[in-house]
């Protein structure tokens, strides 16, 4: 989803989490992706040291790994959730589209492996 990085768009990002009742917590941390999620305590720790952008390119990757109940939300809330939803859903079919279309000529005619050629090396017997 293209969001522009402004505070606002942070705050309206933070606020979807907050009605779905997360708890968003800015910390220091050794971070591999610059998030953790503790799902059983409704808590997202995101790297504090990340600028905004940063921060909402995070909320937007966390946003559909989680399940938020979109019935807490308002209305306008609903609307960027589901934005953000389906254009990560747009997005991963066509990362697969152009992951098949690189993928599909590594495979022989047919779709069956290539046969070992039994005359590699015709000076040792075969059992």
């Amino acid at each position: 989803m293209n969001l522009k990085s402004t505070p606002a768009n942070l705050a309206k990002l933070e606020k979807i989490f907050d009605e779905a009742k997360y708890i968003i917590r800015y910390e220091k941390g050794t971070f591999n992706s610059g998030y953790c999620i503790l799902e059983h305590k409704k808590v997202v720790v995101v790297n504090k040291f990340l600028n905004v952008e940063g921060r909402i390119n995070t909320l937007l990757d966390i946003m559909p790994a989680i399940s938020l109940e979109e019935g807490f939300l308002t209305p306008e809330s609903q609307k960027l959730y589901r934005q953000v939803l389906d254009s990560k859903a747009l997005a991963a079919a066509e990362a697969a589209k152009e992951e098949d279309a690189k993928g599909g000529d590594d495979e022989p005619a047919g779709g069956a492996p290539e046969a070992a050629n039994d005359n590699e090396n015709p000076e040792t017997p075969q059992p």
